[in-house]
């Protein structure tokens, strides 16, 4: 059962345990920040130093506190007196402080720092918290935080300073000093929030926790989020996934430069390192993801200011030429589309426009326009098939900024569109500029900004109005026969499972496998063979028979088959050997599993053979998965043109394809002990069918 959190942060009455009169102590810094700022609560000041502080009453501990008028409740076990309490003190007092108070109080905002952070007795002191928070249903949010901040209720119950205007962006920060950081720019690019929120170690109360409690929070329009790490990896996809289609989720994340998660043994793991993989998981969630600050800016703003982008139908006026063609090329790569306009529509621009206009998309006004100009264009535009017009413009010395910025204002209130002013200036437009955000329409200062805003909104709308399906994976009556054949190998103290028994575990879950012939050691050939065909090294010790000359190809007849496998055996005098049929194909696929410890299992596909982990073309899934989802991944995917026509042919059917890897996925959920399997190359044939060539199968 989930923690009720709305008394935390919307909290009617507050202590301050740790609160200071010395100036530059954090319990001073907040003790004032919420006397002084216009919270309208009750305010508690808890420190067993000071009779008084800021001229009120200070009490020696928070079980001192009794009720008063505005807290009727009755004291006792479940019955708080205290919505929320703010620790500043030493952390070796802490858990004492919270234990004694467990009765008075439920909700808590630890600052104090000296917990998992610090190391081996930091981390013994927040495990000893974690369970008095679980056993006394207390909610906690840190420690080790900033603390948060809900400028509704004039309240910055943390260290930073001042108060933000209040808005509809909900802002939830890993770090505490990034917090500050965004709330100071915030300022220039008048963003305004409805609450932000430090999580610290985020012990109890994470980026899961949040998203859950802010999915039903008035105030909140975007949830945006700056996160170094996620603590439980399902449950935040799981959570991410059903909010997003209320509200849009931004996450600047860090770590885009860190290093691959080292590989284990095969080319996923190799291939899938940590960065890819949350950005799958981003991408599962319907959340987006901004590269850089400039970029999380820019999404913010957009999402809080303008309405939904649900047609990637775009125009553009400029009153500048070099401008407008640095707009058209943002769009290079893009869902979002600059419509072609009708000769109807050319012709309408054409009766007031100056002859030297362009009348294409960009529209060119000239250097010289006017406010005139830019409402009948608007105007025409506003009876087009169109969701979205950028308004760009540069000031020129003659061009009234201040008089076409209220000429956007006033057209977008009575308008359907998404009017983006792109105003490109300094100084010399600032007027302008406090203008457009007095009316909650925030510039964006380069074009490319906005399109790449408006670009990956308009794609949020489509994942969110697709994500819809509940299909679960059957059940696999196979699935003890191959869990008591994995239990076999472990047994043997083998970390790799054979071809045989991986073709087997294939073929149970309906992906197909070429046929081949097994020779033991110490055995001869039984069955017939067909030529050309290839000789391979069959050991769960030889995982890349490529680099270790255990693989041989275009055997043509039995007298070389049998020198071959003479060689071979001298190279791998104690190994199994396997021969298949050699497959004319027209592509190599890679299909891979790795199991991740935040995510869970993680499915790569992509371009195969031998320069797999040079190209790197490849994609990623992650579990559950639904054949529908699958399908539009490889739509997308970078070997989506295997699934297009081209010369009247196809080089693989994509319903093929998508079932394949939903059966795949199905065997990567039901067999935990597999660590990895490696199905590469992937063979597609001259007649577009499908098959398996080598299996590798890791525990």
């Amino acid at each position: 059962m989930k923690n009720d959190l709305k008394s935390l942060f919307d909290p009617k009455s507050i202590a301050v345990v740790g609160a200071s009169e010395t100036e530059g102590k954090i319990g001073f810094i907040i003790a004032k920040n919420i006397l002084k700022l216009g919270f309208k609560g009750e305010v508690f000041l808890v420190n067993p130093k000071y009779d008084k502080l800021f001229g009120e009453k200070c009490y020696a501990s928070l079980n001192d506190i009794k009720p008063s008028p505005l807290t009727p409740l009755p004291e006792g076990e479940g019955n708080p007196v205290v919505d929320l309490a703010i620790i500043v003190i030493p952390s070796k007092f802490v858990n004492q402080t919270i234990g004694e108070a467990k009765g008075k109080v439920k909700n808590f905002t630890i600052i104090s720092a000296g917990f998992s952070e610090t190391g081996k007795e930091g981390k013994k002191r927040e495990r000893e918290l974690s369970t008095l928070a679980k056993k006394n249903k207390l909610n906690i949010l840190g420690p080790n935080c900033l603390g948060f901040i809900s400028p509704k209720l004039k309240l910055n119950a943390s260290f930073a300073g001042g108060l933000p205007e209040e808005g509809n962006v909900a802002f939830v920060s890993q770090s505490g000093a990034l917090a500050v950081a965004v709330m100071d720019v915030a300022k220039k690019e008048e963003i305004k929030f409805s609450k932000i929120i430090s999580i610290g170690n985020k012990m109890q109360i994470g980026e899961a926790e949040l998203m859950d409690y802010l999915e039903n929070d008035e105030d909140t329009k975007v949830i945006a989020m700056y996160l170094e790490g996620i603590s439980n990896g399902k449950k935040f996809i799981k959570i991410a996934r059903r909010v997003s289609r209320k509200k849009p989720i931004v996450v600047l994340k860090s770590g885009k430069s860190e290093k691959s998660q080292k590989a284990i043994s095969s080319h996923t793991g190799a291939l899938a390192g940590s960065d890819e993989i949350m950005d799958a998981a981003f991408r599962k969630a319907g959340i987006i993801r901004a590269n850089n600050l400039e970029e999380f800016f820019g999404f913010i703003k957009l999402a809080s200011n303008f309405g939904s982008v649900t047609s990637p139908k775009t125009a553009i006026i400029t009153n500048a030429g070099g401008p407008g063609v640095l707009a058209t090329d943002s769009f290079h790569g893009k869902n979002l589309e600059l419509v072609e306009f009708s000769e109807k529509t050319k012709n309408k621009f054409r009766e007031f426009l100056p002859e030297e206009s362009s009348v294409e998309n960009p529209i060119d006004l000239l250097g010289d326009a006017r406010e005139d100009r830019y409402q009948k264009v608007l105007e025409i535009l506003d009876q087009e098939d169109i969701g979205n017009i950028i308004c760009l413009m540069t000031a020129q010395d003659q061009t009234p900024t201040e008089k076409i910025a209220e000429t956007l204002i006033d057209f977008s209130r009575k308008s359907s569109k998404n009017i983006i002013p792109v105003f490109v200036g300094g100084e010399k437009m600032e007027k302008t500029f406090k203008i457009l955000n007095d009316n909650d329409m925030p510039n964006f200062s380069f074009p490319k900004e906005a399109v790449d805003a408006l670009d990956h909104f308009y794609n949020w709308y489509m994942n969110k109005r697709n994500d819809r399906e509940k299909e679960i994976p059957d059940e696999n009556e196979s699935k003890e026969d191959i869990s008591r054949m994995i239990d076999s190998v472990k047994k043997n103290n083998r970390s790799a499972l054979l071809f045989g028994e991986a073709a087997e575990i294939m073929k149970k879950y309906k992906i197909p496998v070429v046929d081949f012939s097994n020779i033991a050691l110490n055995e001869k050939m039984h069955s017939r063979i067909d030529f050309p065909a290839t000789l391979k090294v069959d050991s769960d010790k030889v995982l890349h028979k490529t680099d270790k000359q255990g693989l041989v190809l275009n055997i043509k007849n039995m007298d070389e088959l049998e020198e071959t496998i003479g060689k071979m055996r001298k190279n791998f005098p104690k190994e199994n050997l396997i021969i298949q049929p050699m497959i004319k194909y027209e592509s190599e696929i890679i299909l891979g599993m790795k199991r991740d410890p935040i995510f869970g299992p993680v499915i790569v596909y992509g371009l195969g053979g031998i320069y797999t982990e040079v190209f790197k073309l490849v994609d990623f899934l992650i579990l559950p998965l639904s054949k529908n989802e699958i399908k539009r991944s490889l739509e997308k995917s970078k070997i989506g043109f295997l699934f297009k026509e081209t010369r009247g042919k196809k080089m693989a059917n994509i319903d093929e394809m998508a079932g394949l890897i939903f059966n795949f996925s199905r065997l990567a959920r039901d067999q935990k002990d597999i660590k990895e399997i490696d199905i590469n190359p992937l063979l597609i044939d001259k007649k577009g069918k499908i098959l398996a060539v080598d299996v590798k199968i890791i525990l």
